[in-house]
């Protein structure tokens, strides 16, 4: 994690407005990083949209409520935010039909990385659980540093029309432009 670049990270949450608009009401955001998906997210979001943080680890919300808290400028006191301290994957499996998107930046690509565990999330079945957790026309937003051709593919054969975009990053220096995958679930 590092506050130097956020363009990516603030794609994430905006082009997922710019497909649903006013219709994502129930928005589930994995992983609070820098908190730069969940500031994007409350700017472009309706006043009535809730969203719920998935937050594995309490570290990272402490840091944000802290030392970093010039950096997150109050986003965790939003009222429409909901911190929920779980593996974002227990919350996908837990609720189905209950999110109009679903926004990933849990790793640094659809691969287990960080954690092994979070292979659960990319993996045939995890995907199957995320396109049962939408409703119908969600979206699932995947962030990632590198494109994945197969991973692709598995969004399509998990039922999910999809889209890739690359997002050049905002650093200093040369970098590989960042990839989102715009999945959506047809209505």
């Amino acid at each position: 994690m590092g506050s130097w670049a956020s363009r990516s990270e603030e794609a994430l949450a905006t082009l997922v407005y710019e497909r649903l608009g006013e219709r994502a009401r129930h928005v589930l955001i994995g992983g609070l990083g820098m908190g730069f998906t969940l500031a994007a997210a409350r700017s472009v979001f309706s006043k009535e949209a809730v969203i719920v943080l998935a937050e594995l680890v309490p570290s990272v919300v402490a840091w944000a409520r802290g030392p970093l808290a010039h950096l997150f400028r109050g986003s965790l006191d939003d009222p429409r935010v909901l911190i929920d301290m779980r593996d974002v994957h227990d919350v996908i499996v837990g609720g189905a039909n209950a999110f109009d998107a679903i926004l990933l930046d849990v790793d640094n690509g659809p691969d287990g990385l960080v954690t092994v565990a979070n292979e659960r999330l990319y993996c045939a079945w995890g995907l199957r659980a995320a396109h049962a957790a939408l409703r119908p026309g969600g979206i699932l937003a995947v962030w990632s540093a590198y494109p994945d051709e197969v991973f692709r593919e598995r969004l399509g054969t998990a039922g999910f029309a999809v889209e890739e975009l690359s997002v050049t990053p905002d650093a200093v220096g040369e970098h590989m432009p960042d990839i989102i995958w715009l999945a959506s679930k047809r209505a």
